[in-house]
Parts: structure tokens; C-alpha cells; sequence
């Protein structure tokens, strides 16, 4: 079951998310990961997604918002994806995307070539490539990346509503 949530950069509503004791479960075991490699999280509420889709152990992050500036022209998040989780193929429009593997490992797909991310590498995504990723173990990622805006997300599984932010 998904139900919608809210950002703390705005009032404006996520789809995709879990709810009750599906979102308490994997909010204890991301931080039951995060707390073992010693790390601190933002405060702010995470975005624990499935997409829609009900698949949240193979489809599905926790999302953690730093900022959202759509007039300042940037955005930052941390991404937990947990061993063999997959974010779904996408692309974007107009964003343009940074990620840099933090902890963990993470096999990214990009149009059609996979390339296996370790801790500290950085990949950047041009706007309009099709990308996926999977964690490899439990994995944490920075995106540094412009705004992440309604209706610029393109996902290749046509059930995923392409009015999410990501």
C-alpha cells in the first residue's frame, strides 16, 4: 500500500510511498545499516518509495532531502538502497544528476552500458539518460543534481505515474 507524503521543502505531495508498519520495517533496518557504519542522517523525514508498484525490497529506496531549491537551481539527497534493491529505469528532461557512492557498492545502468560504482567514485548523469541502479549490499548515495521538479521524470515501466520527483 502506498500513500502520499510530503517534503519538508515543500507542502507539495510525493506519490509512491509506503505506509505503516511497511515504512516503520524499512526505516529500521536503514538505520539499523546507517548506525553500523557509524554515520548521521538529515534531520528530515525521509521518503521511504516503492514506485507504486508494492515491490519495495526489489523496487524501492529511502530517500533523505537536504534541499530541494528549485529558484537557487540545485537539489541534494541522500538515496539508501538496501542489497539488491533497484531504483527503475528513467530518464529526465531537464535534470542533469551527480552521484557519489558514499558506502557501499552500486551497479548503475546507463542507456545500455552497467558499470559498478564502489564507495567514493562519482558518476555524472547528463540530462536525458536512461539510467537505473541497484545497491550491491547496502549502499548510500549523494545526488547533487538541479531541482527535482513534477513531470520530469520519464520511467520506462509505464505503470510508474511519470508525476513523481526523484
Amino acid at each position: 500500500m502506498t500513500q502520499r507524503g510530503h517534503t519538508s521543502e515543500s507542502d507539495e505531495a510525493i506519490p509512491f510511498q509506503l505506509a505503516g508498519e511497511a515504512r516503520e520495517r524499512a526505516l529500521e533496518r536503514c538505520r539499523e545499516v546507517i548506525d553500523g557504519w557509524g554515520l548521521t542522517m538529515p534531520d528530515v523525514e525521509p521518503l521511504v518509495l516503492d514506485f507504486g508498484l508494492g515491490r519495495f525490497d526489489q523496487i524501492g529506496e529511502i530517500e533523505f532531502w537536504i534541499a530541494n531549491e528549485e529558484e537557487a537551481g540545485y537539489c541534494g539527497k541522500f538515496l539508501f538502497l538496501d542489497d539488491g534493491q533497484t531504483c527503475p529505469g528513467h530518464k529526465h528532461a531537464l535534470k542533469h544528476e551527480t552521484f557519489y557512492i558514499v558506502k557501499g557498492r552500486v551497479r548503475m545502468v546507463v542507456d545500455d552500458s552497467e558499470i559498478i560504482l564502489d564507495q567514493g567514485d562519482v558518476l555524472t548523469m547528463p540530462t536525458g539518460a536512461r539510467h537505473q541502479f541497484s545497491g550491491v549490499g547496502p549502499a548510500l548515495v549523494l545526488e547533487v543534481s538541479m531541482p527535482s521538479i513534477r513531470q520530469d521524470s520519464f520511467f520506462d515501466d509505464r505503470r510508474i505515474a511519470d508525476d513523481g520527483v526523484l
